[in-house]
């Protein structure tokens, strides 16, 4: 048969309608399947099955458009067909068929896609909320918080469940009126456990009921009346049984996870607790090396009581790597209790993934080893699949890298399984500052002020953005004027931001008020901190007073020398004590010093500490009337990300030497809004 006959023949025997139909029928049908099915609970490998049949049945369909006809007769086999007679008239019902089957097609796929909530509501997703204390004695408001914590915690390791991170689910109160329908909407979960705990007389009452919030029907609940010694068994208990209300699959490795007690102390389990609220209110607190010692010292007696205690194994590790990441106590001795923690979670549990976290961390935050956190991520990872914690070290080491997108993108898959962390959230917009995205740093800080309306500490940050973005400082006096008049000394808890207002709007007695509500550490930026001294000087050198700035500078250079004998290396010590020499007019060992802390710490190391070591050099080049280099500085520091804004320059006195100089103008107008 010559070609052309072929193809002749294949539109005679209805063959191209055939395909078309089924093609078009088949994408509409596999559509349908694909939104109805998981609605009944039809497991994903049946919806497989039925989609490779649909594919597996077009060239079968093909082949009997080829073998028969239909005829007003009935069907016949096509060599039967009298060609000769008279053609039927054409029918058009294949037309309507692709048509129809086109617009249902197009219908299902935009339904599929629109009609989803914003955060996913998978049927095996849960929500543990706060449960409610019933004792007497409020302390044991503690213990209340810890069942439900380990409740969580046991859950969580569960790969085939969506279970929503502590921080999120906190802020739902227990006792208030909660509405769960809204609570699982806004945490994207089916499921909400909510329950109580009362303790009393070495007994302990805990009871819990699982809702489908998607029709506030109550699936389960049940009532506990056990000795005190067997809560963690009552844990274990609840947490089983939920997997298999939720109809979760429970590898053995998972079950047996669930059932290990995190400990056999309530003592250290009760002190364990506290310290991981202790832990979790540092951030961003002006107490903050005070709340994460007094976690340490918490968790040194848990371990006291317990040394098997694994999670306050890892949480001690955690703590003391904070205080050592944000200088608050950068010395080998605080790097040694961290990783004496995190051995001590090794020889009791080396494969588990909270020693895996644990490691990481330690890599990340004492040793800036990012190469060997990664692996121990993954590891966490697999055995930890909704801890979002992971998500948010992977995206913290990502920013570390200059991988600025990836750790955006991280920790937005962290607030998948922690909607409401607001601390996530601020660091996203951290992330966006850094790459001058202000549009999307004031977006992320309006979603935490929605989540914290009446933090202090996030009304003032988000008119600071507007500040550096636009150099306008109003929306921030505005908003400080107001914390203030409410709370006279509300400056303790942000005072990184009213320094930098009062220093942009060069008000000296706010200046003044600003350094008496410090720390005793000082103020910095990020881990470049400097002391106390240091502000004093930098207002005296505001006022003209160069006696005054030139005792205030000494004073802060007898507080970073004692550092650097300890630690010659510590670039961010390093880098605040080139600026405080730049203050006494010590010109070559300014630029020396902030140019050696560029080399101990370069942006390829540490991106955002590296930047900063950039961003001072510069500063030291301005103050020790180096012009050129501070504009050659400025502009090799620019294209990358970090804290040079229209605003800083525009307005901090830091840049007052360069003032009225036209390349140092031209550079700030290039950062201007446009």
């Amino acid at each position: 048969m010559r070609i052309e006959n072929f193809f002749a023949e294949l539109k005679r025997r209805n063959v191209y309608k055939v395909g078309i139909a089924y093609i078009v029928a088949g994408w509409a049908l596999s559509q349908g399947i694909a939104q109805v099915f998981p609605v009944f609970d039809v497991p994903n490998w049946a919806i497989r099955s039925i989609v490779i049949l649909i594919i597996v049945g077009l060239p079968i369909a093909l082949v009997l458009a080829w073998m028969f006809e239909i005829t007003p007769e009935g069907v016949k086999r096509s060599e039967d067909v009298d060609l000769a007679a008279p053609a039927p008239k054409k029918s058009h019902a294949w037309i309507y068929i692709v048509v129809i089957g086109a617009l249902v097609s197009i219908a299902l796929f935009f339904l599929g896609r629109y009609s989803a909530s914003p955060v996913s509501t998978s049927k095996k997703s849960i929500a543990v909320l706060p449960f409610e204390n019933m004792s007497s004695d409020r302390e044991n408001a503690f213990f209340a918080d810890g069942v439900q914590d380990d409740i969580l915690t046991a859950l969580a390791k569960v790969a085939d469940l969506k279970v929503i991170s502590r921080t999120s689910v906190m802020s739902y109160a227990a006792g208030a009126n909660r509405n769960l329908r809204e609570i699982a909407q806004a945490l994207g979960v089916s499921h909400v456990l909510e329950g109580s705990v009362r303790r009393s007389d070495g007994k302990v009452r805990v009871s819990a009921q699982l809702i489908d919030a998607r029709n506030d029907a109550h699936l389960w609940a049940d009532t506990y009346d056990r000795d005190l010694s067997d809560v963690f068994a009552t844990e274990s208990d609840i947490a089983k049984t939920i997997v298999e209300q939720l109809r979760a699959k429970l590898s053995p490795r998972e079950k047996a996870a669930i059932e290990e007690p995190p400990t056999r102390n309530i003592t250290a389990h009760d002190l364990f607790v506290r310290a991981k609220l202790l832990n979790e209110s540092s951030s961003f607190s002006s107490q903050r090396l005070e709340k994460l010692v007094e976690a340490a010292g918490l968790l040194d007696q848990a371990v006291a009581r317990d040394p098997d205690f694994l999670l306050a194994h890892c949480l001690l590790a955690n703590t003391h790597g904070f205080i050592y990441f944000y200088g608050l106590d950068h010395t080998p001795s605080r790097v040694a209790l961290a990783e004496a923690a995190v051995n001590a979670a090794s020889r009791l549990r080396p494969d588990a993934g909270e020693t895996h976290l644990a490691r990481a961390d330690l890599y990340y935050r004492c040793y800036l080893d990012y190469d060997r956190a990664r692996p121990e991520l993954a590891l966490a990872q697999r055995a930890l699949p909704n801890n979002a914690q992971v998500l948010a070290l992977t995206s913290f080491i990502d920013r570390r890298q200059g991988r600025w997108q990836e750790a955006v993108q991280n920790l937005e898959h962290a607030l998948e399984l922690d909607p409401r962390n607001w601390y996530f959230l601020q660091q996203i917009s951290l992330s966006h500052h850094f790459l001058r995205r202000y549009n999307d740093e004031a977006a992320a800080l309006d979603k935490v002020i929605a989540i914290l309306p009446d933090d202090v500490i996030m009304r003032v940050a988000r008119p600071w953005v507007e500040m550096e973005w636009k150099a306008d400082t109003r929306p921030l006096h505005d908003v400080i004027a107001t914390v203030l008049k409410e709370s006279p000394n509300a400056t303790v808890s942000f005072d990184q931001y009213y320094i930098g207002l009062v220093l942009y709007e060069r008000d000296f007695s706010g200046v003044e008020k600003a350094i008496a509500a410090m720390p005793r550490q000082g103020l910095g930026t990020d881990q470049v901190t400097l002391p106390v001294p240091f502000w004093k000087g930098l207002l005296a050198r505001m006022q003209g007073d160069s006696g005054a700035a030139e005792a205030a500078f000494a004073a802060a250079r007898a507080e970073v020398e004692p550092i650097l004998s300890e630690q010659p290396n510590y670039a961010s010590a390093v880098c605040a004590l080139g600026v405080i020499d730049a203050g006494l007019g010590r010109k070559q060992q300014a630029i020396e010093e902030a140019r050696r802390a560029c080399e101990l710490l370069p942006i390829a190391k540490d991106s955002i500490n590296g930047i900063h070591m950039m961003e001072f050099l510069a500063v030291v080049y301005a103050w020790t009337g180096e012009k050129d280099l501070a504009i050659e500085q400025l502009k090799a520091t620019l294209p990358y990300p970090g804290f040079f804004s229209y605003g800083h320059l525009k307005l901090h006195p830091y840049w007052d030497p360069l003032r009225g100089d036209s390349r140092f103008e031209q550079i700030v107008t290039s950062l201007a809004p446009k």
